[in-house]
């Protein structure tokens, strides 16, 4: 039966991206590797000695971000100082602080996969490597970004003034006498 109402049309729904489509599943199948291994391990070995691995793990984990986020402060700190002292700052002294903290993350979840990975982040040359791989997977993306996403804001920090001049950080807001209510009261807390 037929109303002769027209039938509704529904926008397309846009498209997930490959990462939210398998993300999900990917971490669930991490999970149940994670729990395998330990029984495996549990049962070859002993529990309580898998129990002493997991928190020689997270104790070892907290002592790599504590030591990754004292260096990534005291690179801060001298960053500020030369900027302070108007001398040029020098870079590459805090290459990798990122990836250790990650690394130390690793090591503190639960679980022999992700203590391998995170032993594996400590090592310079896989650090460097995957430093480099990110730096130019996150350039190519920003690069591809479509107006209106986060990496098209990344692609337009600077704003244009009328005048053609580009200031960083400087915000022009032409108001409209006609269009402008006039002074707003003050905000009270």
């Amino acid at each position: 039966m037929t109303t002769g109402a027209p039938t509704p049309t529904y926008p397309a729904r846009p498209r997930r991206s490959r990462l939210r489509t398998y993300l999900p599943l990917g971490i669930a199948v991490w999970v149940v590797l994670e729990i395998w291994l330990l029984t495996v391990v549990a049962g070859a070995a002993s529990g309580f000695g898998v129990f002493l691995l997991l928190v020689a793990g997270f104790v070892l984990g907290s002592v790599v971000i504590k030591r990754a986020g004292r260096r990534a402060f005291r690179n801060l700190s001298e960053t500020l100082q030369q900027q302070q002292s108007g001398a040029a700052p020098t870079t590459g002294g805090g290459n990798g602080n990122g990836l250790m903290m990650l690394g130390g993350l690793l090591l503190m979840i639960p679980g022999l996969i992700s203590d391998a990975l995170g032993l594996l982040l400590l090592i310079p040359p896989v650090q460097k490597t995957v430093s480099r791989y990110a730096e130019r997977t996150i350039d190519r993306k920003i690069r591809e970004a479509a107006p209106g996403t986060v990496g098209d804001a990344f692609q337009q920090v600077r704003i244009h003034r009328p005048d053609g001049k580009v200031v960083q950080g400087e915000v022009i807001r032409e108001e409209n006498p006609a269009t402008d209510p006039g002074p707003r009261p003050p905000l009270n807390r």
